[in-house]
């Protein structure tokens, strides 16, 4: 719920409307007739000017303690992987499919509860709730170095899935808060390229603490070193980020004005609307036909960056690298997959379009996966060359799929509801678990043309909802056609129609 001084100031904010505020129906009619999707686009040189210098405030202090955080969460998600060719589960005595039940176990927690972690994140404050989470995770892996037996193992891993399992969707959620649709996809970007960051400095921490020469194990640093880390950055955490735009302790009061009024226009949403959630939000979110229509197939989008990647050290081992260099060697193909991912999430906030950019990340997955599986284990340079393939599209979809998410549900609370029941696209790394056994190693091909298949499912899937989303903003101008101005004024402030499902709203796609 908004404070007095927040509302306060979203109404003097409103006060003055922006050159985008205005819309004509013609102009309305012409979105839905194209399918190409408004929201708060600055006109004006000077509103240009004063949205981009706002933009690198908030890049400067929101975006990149975000992207610290989930880089140390897909740390400590993938650890196990690298721990593994360091001899995890032989110096403990453990069976070599512990792994695999562990990270399945894990996800079988994390999955059901990002949607009820992201509510409470909403409620409680999400700055606040993104620390204390992360507390919990980082004081978990810091115990895996004294895990003695397989059920110790299980145990902590079901505890990190309870307390990660909010994180991502409830940071995309926040990070709704301060940057307006078309210039979301590249910052979400950035931050779940941190993940893709995490695989590569995963690899060259393991590298190094594989190498000391100490009393303990090398997985035993391994887990020391990210644990702390992550532990001392979230105690920083809910000091150092805003709650809201209109309390970010680094702005102006202008200028916390009008990171509020951008906000208030690019949402479309009442007053409040941003520092709330209602009944009616979790209802209408849990309801959402294009959230299940695309959900199935982000699953399935989903097993090569939640699953095939944790098992990557793995993998590349089977190539015929020693323990420490297979670490080594997960860090090109990480770097490649980060660095394009920025650049096809740039491209989709400047043309503003989603599918395109989505299909083309598939498609290099699907002939990075052929490539893996079709070229014989006697060539490791051609297969690692196909992995690389393989990771360079592996990011890209979930990233633009949440920025497609978002911008297509203009009301934040039923946004904060969506967001977080998309999280069951981890269900990927369930199956990625249950795909990749070590007894298919070392050359994986029964498990990289099953998710080559998977993969190809979901392409069409994303090829199909394309077509929906089409279709309804063909529908929704047709029913546009027979209204007047004011008819049309009143269809987009009354409450009959809920966010987008009212006429004059239009899905991008």
């Amino acid at each position: 719920m908004a404070t007095k001084s927040e509302a306060e100031m979203i109404e003097k904010s409103n006060s003055v409307p922006l050159a985008s505020e205005e819309k004509d129906a013609t102009h309305l009619r012409e979105e839905l007739r194209t399918s190409k999707q408004g929201g708060y686009i600055p006109t004006t040189s000077e509103e240009k000017k004063r949205s981009r210098a706002l933009n690198r405030k908030f890049d400067l202090y929101i975006l990149p303690f975000c992207i610290i955080i989930y880089m140390f969460n897909g740390l400590d998600r993938s650890n196990l992987g690298n721990a593994q060719t360091d001899n995890f589960t032989a110096d403990l005595g453990m069976r070599p499919e512990a792994i695999n039940t562990a990270t399945s176990l894990f996800f079988t927690t994390f999955v059901p509860l990002q949607p009820v972690s992201t509510i409470i994140g909403k409620k409680v404050g999400q700055s606040t709730y993104l620390g204390i989470i992360a507390l919990g995770w980082g004081v978990l892996t810091l115990s895996h170095a004294w895990v003695k037996n397989e059920a110790q193992l299980i145990a902590i891993r079901l505890l990190i899935g309870v307390f990660e399992a909010g994180f991502y969707p409830t940071t995309v959620s926040y990070l709704t808060l301060f940057y307006p649709r078309f210039d979301l996809a590249f910052r979400i970007a950035l931050f779940y390229g941190s993940y893709a960051v995490a695989g590569a400095f995963g690899g060259l921490i393991a590298y190094g603490c594989f190498q000391i020469d100490g009393s303990m194990h090398g997985w035993q640093y391994l887990f020391i070193i990210e644990g702390t880390i992550t532990i001392a950055i979230a105690l920083a955490t809910p000091f150092w980020l805003a709650k809201s735009p209109g309390q970010s302790w680094f702005l102006s009061r202008q200028e916390q004005e009008f990171a509020e009024q951008r906000m208030v226009l690019d949402s479309a949403a009442n007053e409040d609307s941003r520092f709330k959630l209602s009944k009616k939000d979790v209802l209408e979110g849990i309801a959402d036909w294009k959230l299940w229509a695309i959900l199935p197939f982000n699953v399935l989008a989903s097993i090569a960056p939640q699953g095939f990647t944790i098992f990557m050290p793995i993998v590349i081992k089977g190539l015929g690298y020693s323990g420490p260099t297979a670490n080594l060697m997960t860090v090109p193909p990480y770097v490649v997959g980060a660095g394009l991912l920025l650049l096809f999430a740039y491209s989709s906030d400047h043309f503003r379009e989603r599918t395109v950019h989505i299909l083309v990340g598939l498609l290099l997955v699907i002939i990075g996966l052929i490539m893996a599986f079709s070229i014989p284990i006697s060539s490791p340079a051609a297969r690692y060359g196909g992995i690389i393939i393989l990771l360079s599209g592996t990011f890209i979809a979930a990233p633009i799929t949440v920025a497609w998410l978002a911008g297509n549900t203009p009301e934040p609370g039923k946004r904060a509801v969506v967001l977080g029941i998309n999280g069951f696209g981890n269900l990927g790394g369930i199956i990625g678990s249950e795909l990749f056994l070590s007894r298919y190693g070392p050359s994986y091909v029964f498990p990289l043309k099953v998710t080559t298949g998977l993969i190809a499912v979901s392409f069409l899937g994303y090829l199909a909802y394309y077509f929906e989303l089409k279709g309804w903003n063909k529908y929704k101008a047709k029913k546009l056609a027979s209204m007047t101005p004011t008819d049309i004024e009143e269809e987009r402030t009354n409450d009959i129609r809920y966010a987008d499902k009212k006429w004059t709203f239009v899905y991008g796609v």
